[in-house]
């Protein structure tokens, strides 16, 4: 059977999740809510076997990003039947390479038909049964039915075809939430917090452009949405991240006080990098940069901001 085929009942027992971190247990919860058994893999458990991939046709993963590769490779060396579904949930940049999750399964597993689910989720407030709505990313087709596993009353789920641009508003989001809680955290105000989103929306559309993504996708749900959401609540790791090193909190205790992982720490590393290697201008990302590496306090950075020379506002790419 291939993806495209399944009907939703079909799909019964036949769910793989990777990962049950705060996000993975937010998902398995909307699946069994619909009514979904799902069988589970997390680190502690050991190299996946043929027998845990055995008879699954959908693969969810939620690993964090430094995790992606390895589970990927044993996911290869077991010859995943062509035609599964994988639907990534990772917002994070490799490392060594700059690349996505979809980017390295995609790699990886060119046999698999490969989509994002994104958008705004704080995941405590969707296990609250909360309204929330995300959006998958995607081959409309193989989108639409992975749409069909989680959209209920109270999550609506949309698609859309630029699986590119839903990636990586959800991956460059992260760096704007650590700005806006160092921001809160130092108790400049909702002027200066809307600033930094706005501006931070810019920058996102500027990095997403040049990495392949739709200038369109930036302003949906994975893009200003995630952004919003993050960026404006204390529920959001990376915020917290922010506020914390505005209180003067060392970045690895920061760490240590957010239960789950922080994308935006090393997403704004890796784009930090890369941006001064690609002549790419991303000004918040490097204020948040200097802080992480402790060059420069929270107050410095956002001084420097401020201090920038004064321009024309453009809202294009």
């Amino acid at each position: 059977m291939v993806a495209a085929d399944w009907p939703v009942h079909s799909v019964q027992d036949k769910i793989l999740l990777l990962g049950l971190g705060a996000w993975g247990k937010t998902i398995l919860s909307v699946l069994n809510r619909q009514g979904f058994s799902v069988r589970i893999w997390q680190r502690h458990q050991g190299p996946l076997t043929p027998g845990q991939l055995e008879p699954i046709q959908i693969i969810i993963s939620t690993l964090p990003i430094q995790g992606v590769r390895g589970i990927a490779q044993q996911v290869q060396a077991l010859n995943l039947p062509p035609g599964r579904v994988l639907i990534s949930a990772t917002k994070g940049l490799e490392p060594q390479t700059a690349a996505t999750a979809t980017q390295i399964w995609t790699e990886l597993l060119p046999q698999a038909q490969i989509v994002v689910l994104s958008g705004p989720n704080l995941a405590a407030e969707i296990n609250q049964g909360l309204p929330a709505a995300a959006v998958i990313g995607g081959d409309l087709e193989i989108a639409a039915q992975a749409q069909s596993l989680f959209a209920m009353p109270t999550f609506r789920v949309y698609t859309n075809p630029d699986r590119r641009g839903v990636e990586l508003g959800g991956v460059l989001k992260n760096v704007m939430a650590i700005a806006c809680g160092v921001n809160d955290g130092l108790g400049l105000g909702v002027n200066a917090r809307s600033a930094l989103i706005t501006r931070g929306l810019l920058e996102m559309v500027r990095v997403g452009t040049h990495w392949g993504g739709d200038i369109q996708t930036f302003y949906g749900l994975s893009g200003l949405g995630d952004l919003l959401a993050t960026c404006t609540s204390p529920l959001s790791r990376n915020y917290q991240v922010g506020w914390h090193l505005a209180q003067g909190t060392a970045l690895k205790d920061a760490l240590e006080r957010v239960i789950g992982t922080a994308e935006g720490v090393n997403t704004a590393l890796v784009l930090s990098d890369y941006a001064q290697a690609h002549d790419l201008d991303v000004p918040i990302t490097q204020a948040v940069t200097t802080v992480l590496r402790d060059e420069v306090t929270p107050q410095q950075a956002l001084t420097q901001l401020l201090e920038r020379p004064f321009k024309v506002e453009t809202l294009d790419h």
